[in-house]
């Protein structure tokens, strides 16, 4: 699972920075990369879209699990 909790936060993290980039800029970067309504685009906002969810049930259902798996991920790292 800390493996799936990894790929869904980066997900997460691009689809933030892409929102932040509309929001701030009015360039969507994934549209400009990929084509504006092309099913790569379309793709890609839907695994961004199922990576929220899971992250929603992960904190509405499971927070202490998931808190668990990101401080084993963190020692790990530091050791």
């Amino acid at each position: 699972m800390k493996v799936l909790d990894v790929i869904v936060t980066v997900l997460l993290l691009i689809g933030a920075l892409n929102w932040g980039l509309v929001g701030f800029f009015g360039f969507n970067l994934v549209a400009a990369l990929f084509g504006e309504a092309g099913a790569i685009t379309r793709l890609i906002y839907a695994v961004v879209g199922v990576a929220a969810l899971y992250e929603i049930g992960c904190f509405t259902f499971g927070l202490k699990e998931t808190q668990h798996r990101w401080c084993e991920t963190i020692a790990t790292i530091k050791h």
